[in-house]
């Protein structure tokens, strides 16, 4: 069955050379078999397509053959058929809207996609650097902690280096050799043969696991991985003004990668995500809170002063004699402090005129007095 090209790139037959260009990275990119959660078989058909829709021949050959040209392999024989080395890279070369392509475990870019298509000798694991898994955590904390600031610790039950091979993953006195399986190349190749030429595809050992080095007895510790669960408290300083969902990044204090002084790991980050807990006076909207205060009747009629709080301390609040249910009383740099820049938000008390339910004689007396003065 005839492949359509345009569809696995998700592009219209009438697609201009820049939107197959811009097609074909952002699914390479996505289904590298490197790359965590990669697909091999539709990283293999994504490249055959654009190597069919990028060449404008064979191109314009697929468009008026279809299946015949698909099963005649458009005069590719041996080899690649003509492909054109330099329009494959410019794919990766031009524009790419910033993006930076990493790919798998070990990193990597244009000159890893084009060596694992291609077979071109690419670095192994020993001269790049191993990055370990990142970790994220949930921290909750109290509005009142969120306007001052506060530390907290964090304990973690995460990969750390070894004790005892100090992340070698060597048994002490053990030792260390190149890989029998790659050759201590830290790669395997594999070639493939397709209508459009012979494909080379390398891959790491899973033997060394791309070291290219194994020692002759693992660490009995950890097992020739370098690393070993462990718990570990991280100190975390949440600034003042942090909002609700906002995360912080601790560099470096994630888990640790596989054997990670032979293979020069990077350990992972930490990520903190806060949550401020529901306070049961106070509203948060941005940097301003809001406060519900009821007055009675009298105090609305003839003013009052009150005491009430704000998120570090009471205060005295000056209420107004004929104030109206609803107003709003704006207490100035009351609010919490701005996250970015200098300042603090303000809080706004919205006063509510409570209506007594139930009355006395005596109380009812002085209304009656109070209506028949208008009142």
């Amino acid at each position: 069955m005839a492949k359509d090209y345009y569809n696995i790139l998700g592009v219209s037959k009438g697609a201009s050379d820049e939107e197959i260009k811009k097609a074909y990275r952002k699914l390479a990119h996505k289904y590298h078999p490197d790359k965590k959660g990669g697909d091999e078989a539709k990283f293999k058909e994504i490249n055959e397509a654009y190597q069919i829709l990028s060449d404008k021949k064979k191109r314009a050959q697929y468009d008026q053959f279809g299946a015949a040209f698909e099963g005649a392999g458009a005069g590719a024989g041996p080899g690649f058929g003509g492909f054109d080395f330099s329009d494959f890279a410019s794919a990766f070369r031009e524009g790419s809207g910033g993006i930076k392509f990493e790919f798998g475990r070990e990193g990597g870019g244009f000159e890893d996609i084009f060596s694992s298509i291609f077979g071109g000798e690419r670095r192994t694991a020993r001269e790049r650097k191993t990055k370990g898994e990142d970790v994220s955590i949930d921290i909750e904390i109290s509005l009142e902690d969120a306007s001052t600031g506060v530390e907290r610790e964090v304990e973690m039950y995460v990969s750390s280096v070894c004790p005892k091979c100090g992340g070698s993953g060597a048994e002490p006195g053990s030792k260390i050799s190149a890989c029998k399986t790659c050759g201590g190349t830290g790669q395997i190749r594999k070639e493939r043969r397709t209508i459009l030429g012979t494909f080379a595809q390398v891959g790491v050992c899973e033997d060394c696991r791309g070291e290219g080095i194994k020692p002759e007895k693992n660490c009995a510790k950890c097992g020739g991985d370098g690393k070993v669960k462990a718990s570990k408290t991280v100190k975390v300083k949440i600034p003042a003004g942090i909002a609700d969902g906002q995360t912080i990044r601790l560099s470096g204090q994630g888990e640790v990668g596989f054997r990670p002084f032979g293979g020069k790991s990077v350990p992972g980050d930490l990520y903190i995500t806060i949550h401020i807990k529901q306070h049961p006076l106070f509203e948060r909207r941005d940097d301003d809170i809001y406060y519900r205060l009821e007055i009675s009747f009298s105090q609305a009629t003839l003013g009052d002063k009150i005491e009430i709080p704000t998120l570090n301390k009471k205060v005295k609040l000056k209420i107004p004699s004929g104030i109206q249910s609803g107003k709003i009383i704006k207490l100035r740099d009351k609010g919490l402090p701005h996250l970015q820049g200098w300042g603090k938000g303000d809080m706004f008390v919205v006063v509510q005129i409570k209506t007594p339910e139930k009355l006395s004689r005596k109380q009812k007396q002085l209304l009656d007095e109070l209506k028949k003065e208008g009142l």
